[in-house]
This record gives structure tokens, C-alpha cells and sequence, in this order.
């Protein structure tokens, strides 16, 4: 006995399935739910520090910080400033686990990194997720740079390692604190795991916005202290100096 009726084309293809722009309600132009339109003024990263990412008024240059104070990271790939409508997409997704807009995120990240490995930006050995303290997940329920980082692994066929750190006490939040707080934060915030083999790879760490740095400089330093041959930094967003529009 057949229950189903003698139909022998497709029911559904969802790939093909239009679907709308999660910023305009628009038809979205393909597979990834943003229109040509949106995409285009979102508020991307132009002229920028070559180190941190810190946006500069030309291209090809490094920011005072950077040139005095080398950080421990090689370089920080962001694809947008922290303006406009990236702050409210990733606040949403961050805050209110709206994971519809960082699924979003990390496609269009992806899309962008995919594009610096196709020029000449050195493809990592595995993605490393700024690891989120214990109390902090549990409120939260989930951590967005984990997630991001899955979904960058998914897209690029990088294995992510979320494994490898651990973030063995919890701290202030680093957003309520300015650039001296967040680095004293940060001290011994941040651990290797017991069976971490950072030595001799490349590793990229993955987090939503980089801000002051400290958090990536810490855990850079940590990373290259234990042997790793090159540490990048992977982000949403890069913030501007304080005081200076995105």
C-alpha cells in the first residue's frame, strides 16, 4: 500500500526558494538572506591600520600604537567598521540570540576572508573562539565567537578548535571598562588546556568586535608564548578611536 501520491518531480527546492533581506524585507539576490542593495552601504572597513585595523585616513599605514607597542597578533582581518547597521546586527545576535543575524554575519565573513585567501592572505592551521567564562555562558546561553567560528569553519573547511583556551575565571565585562581597565581585566584571564598543542601553527582568533585589542593581545601573547608560529585575529567589526565617527 503507497500513502504517498505517484509524483515523481521535486516538492520543494528551498535553495532556490526566495527569500527576503533580513535588513529591508526585500528579495533577498541569493542564497545568503541580504540583498545587493543592503550589502552595499553596509559601513565597510576602508583605509586601515595594516596591524590592528584601526580605520586611518590612508591606506598602507600602521597606527602609532601599533608601530610603539608591536602586538602579539600578525594582523586583524575585519571586514566592516563598528557602525550602523553591523553595531545592531551584532548586538542583536549577541544580547537578544537573534541567530538568524549571525548566521548572516558569518556567511558575509566568510565571503570576505575567502576572497583574502583567493589574493594572498595565508590560510590558518584552525580557528581559535575567544572562550567565554563559565557564569557568562550560562547566562548567555551560547557564545558568539563559537558560533562564528563554526560557521567560518563550515564555509572555508578550516577546522575550528574550541578546545585549545580556557577562560578559567570570570571577569568584568570588557565593553563597561576603558583601554587600562580592560587589559588589568584581562590578566591570567585566559589559560591554555591541559593537552594544547599550539606549537609551530597558525592559528586564527575568532571573536564579534575588536575594540582596544586587549583581549586579543592577551590571548595572542599566550598562544605565541607557548610556540605558535603566527596568530591572526578574525572579526565582525573594528571600532574607531573614541570620539571619532565609523
Amino acid at each position: 500500500m503507497h500513502c504517498q501520491p505517484r509524483y515523481q518531480g521535486p516538492v520543494y527546492i528551498w535553495l532556490k526558494n526566495n527569500q527576503p533581506c533580513l535588513l529591508c524585507d526585500e528579495p533577498a539576490d541569493g542564497t545568503t538572506p541580504i540583498c545587493v542593495s543592503c550589502e552595499t552601504e553596509l559601513p565597510w572597513l576602508g583605509d586601515h591600520c595594516q596591524t590592528c585595523a584601526l580605520p586611518m585616513p590612508a591606506s598602507g599605514l600602521e597606527c602609532g600604537q601599533c608601530l610603539h607597542r608591536p602586538p602579539a597578533f600578525k594582523q586583524v582581518i575585519a571586514p566592516w567598521t563598528y557602525g550602523f547597521p553591523i553595531d545592531s546586527l551584532i548586538t542583536r545576535f549577541k544580547h537578544n540570540a537573534k541567530w538568524p543575524y549571525g548566521h548572516l554575519l558569518g556567511e558575509l565573513l566568510a565571503q570576505s576572508l575567502q576572497h583574502r585567501f583567493d589574493d594572498d592572505l595565508a590560510r590558518p592551521d584552525a580557528l581559535v573562539p575567544v572562550p567565554m567564562a563559565n557564569r557568562r555562558l550560562r547566562q548567555r546561553g551560547f557564545n558568539q565567537a563559537a558560533m562564528l567560528a563554526r560557521r567560518l569553519s563550515a564555509h572555508l573547511d578550516i577546522p575550528s578548535d574550541e578546545r585549545l583556551l580556557l577562560r578559567p575565571h570570570d571577569t568584568d565585562a570588557q565593553q563597561d571598562l576603558n583601554a587600562e581597565a580592560r587589559k588589568k581585566n584581562l590578566r591570567n584571564a585566559f589559560a591554555l588546556a591541559a593537552d594544547a598543542s599550539p606549537k609551530g601553527r597558525h592559528l586564527a582568533l575568532v571573536d564579534d568586535v575588536l575594540t582596544t585589542g586587549a583581549t586579543a593581545q592577551a590571548i595572542a601573547r599566550l598562544l605565541m608564548d607557548a610556540g605558535a608560529r603566527q596568530v591572526d585575529v578574525y572579526c565582525l567589526a573594528r571600532t574607531p578611536k573614541p570620539g571619532e565617527s565609523p
